[in-house]
Order: C-alpha cells, then structure tokens, then sequence
C-alpha cells in the first residue's frame, strides 16, 4: 500500500514555510504523495470543526508545493464539483500537471456546506447526473477534441484547450462520497474513490466492496480502482483505527492494506494541535514532524 502525507493547509501550520518544508520532507522521508482538501468560506453561525475555520486553497498550495519538489504525487481531496465551472477546473488541473511533470491526482466531491452552495449560487439538485457531465467535460477538454460539449448541465462551444496535461488522457480522476450511489458511482466513472475525514475505517470493507461492484456492473476491472483512504491520526490513546502509539497506528495501517485500501495518506489538519487556527505554529509544526517522521513509510 502507498502511503502519503496531507500537506499544511489548514490552522497554525498552514503557512509558507510549513508548507514548502513538509513537501521536501516528505518526499525525501519516502511519502508516496502529498494531499490538500478544500474548503471556501465557513458561515458566520455554521458550527463548524476548528480544521474548516482556515483553509489554503488547495491547488495553489500543490503549484507551492510543486515548485519545490521534483517526484511526489500530488493530490487534491477533494474540489467540490458544483462551485467551480468544468473548463476552469480542466485549465487549472491541466496547468498543475504540466508545470509539476504530470504528478496531479484530481479528487471531486459533489459539497456538503449549505453556506459554500449558496455562496457560489451552485445547485443541490441532480448531483449524481452533473457528476456525470462534469467528468465528461474534463476528459473532453484534456483530450483535445474541438467539437466541444453539448450537455443538459454544461455547454462548451467548439475550440481547444492547450497545452494538454502531461498525463493521458488526462491526470487521474478520484471521487469522494459515502452513500451508496456515490460510491458505485466512483466504482463506474472514475480512476478511484477517496474516503471522508469522518470515515468509520472498521467499516471501510464494505464501501470498497460497493465501489468494485459498480466497477464490475460497468464492465471494469475491479481491482484497477483505486481505493485512497484518508487517514485522521490520533496519537496517544487508543481508540479507532489509527489511533494509540505509533506501533499500533502502524498495525492498523497493515489492517487497512487488508481491507483493500491500496492508497493512505496521514492528515495531520485534523489534528486539533496541529490544524486548528488557535493552536501554537511553533508546537504545531514540532508535532507533525515527529508524526511525520515516526511513521514513514519503511521506518520501525
């Protein structure tokens, strides 16, 4: 199993230094890759987590993060399809692919926040088949065809869209989503399925067995999706999967592997000592290094 680090982008370690010292760490301790995750705005009354309360934009902080690394994978969990139009997400990614050397790894998510969609003026309805379209666009884009795009959601006038992303036909495509139509869905359309923050990872086996399903009905290989799992650490004491001393956080990873994860990445963000906007950066970023270099992957 591959295993990753989720970049600083949110609360005390969020900022320049941080961010371009965690990408070359981690790439040099062996990290497979490097995740970010989004989040526009939280309302004034919304009751949300401390990690949400301050947030980088995620693909500005993966060009930061490119710009001073040469090979490790760089992913974004996830943009939320409806607030941002297809051709400029197509552009953004395609740019990102080109000036990293083709390390983007693309995650969408449908949004959640009821502040975020009314703020964008996007729509809650019919998700599943703007999904749909939305992955249509970008793939017609990516590949060059200048027919453009026709759609009940989306209309792209004919023309092109240069330079194409190094990758082809175009840098992997990740859904996130927990329920169950969600999860086929990444099984039928996409490259992979990113699990939740809020993600019971003892019951994971039974979302990827959801996901592969929707691979197999779309006539798929199964086993060529890739299950990425974002792993929430709690150092200290012992309760859910990767929580407790780092031995037993290590064993729950080899766990995960069993369940059919082929993908981890450690996000310190939900940290509250570490991604929260109150905590100390000075002892915020202290910790996550420890984290960091305690469970890298090939380390005891």
């Amino acid at each position: 199993m591959l295993v990753g680090f989720g970049l600083p982008v949110s609360g005390a370690w969020a900022h320049p230094d941080a961010v371009r010292r965690f990408a070359v760490h981690a790439q040099e301790l062996g990290y497979h890759c490097l995740w970010t995750f989004s989040r526009l705005l939280a309302g004034a009354d919304q009751d949300v987590d401390p990690v949400y309360r301050s947030v980088l934009d995620p693909l500005v902080s993966l060009a930061f993060a490119a710009a001073h690394t040469t090979r490790i994978r760089l992913g974004v969990a996830v943009v939320n399809l409806p607030f941002v139009a297809p051709v400029y997400l197509a552009k953004q990614a395609a740019t990102l692919d080109v000036l990293s050397g083709g390390r983007l790894d693309l995650g969408l998510g449908v949004g959640w926040s009821p502040v975020e969609f009314a703020a964008t003026g996007a729509s809650t309805e019919r998700r599943g088949p703007r999904t749909v379209e939305y992955l249509e666009v970008l793939r017609t884009l990516w590949a060059g065809e200048t027919g453009g795009y026709r759609g009940e959601f989306y209309t792209v006038p004919a023309g092109w869209m240069l330079p194409r992303p190094v990758q082809r036909p175009g840098p992997p495509i990740l859904l996130g989503g927990s329920a169950p139509a969600a999860l086929r869905r990444a099984g039928r359309l996409a490259d992979g399925w990113i699990s939740r923050s809020g993600q019971d990872l003892s019951r994971l086996p039974e979302d990827i067995a959801t996901v592969r399903s929707g691979a197999a009905a779309a006539g798929r290989d199964p086993a060529a999706v890739r299950i990425v799992c974002r792993g929430v650490v709690r150092p200290g004491e012992r309760g859910p999967l990767l929580s407790g001393s780092f031995a037993q956080i290590r064993l729950d990873v080899q766990r995960l592997a069993e369940f059919g994860v082929t993908e981890l990445f450690y996000d310190l963000n939900w940290d509250p000592l570490v991604g929260s906007p109150d905590a100390d950066p000075g002892t915020a970023v202290r910790r996550a290094e420890e984290i960091a270099l305690a469970l890298a992957p090939g380390g005891s």
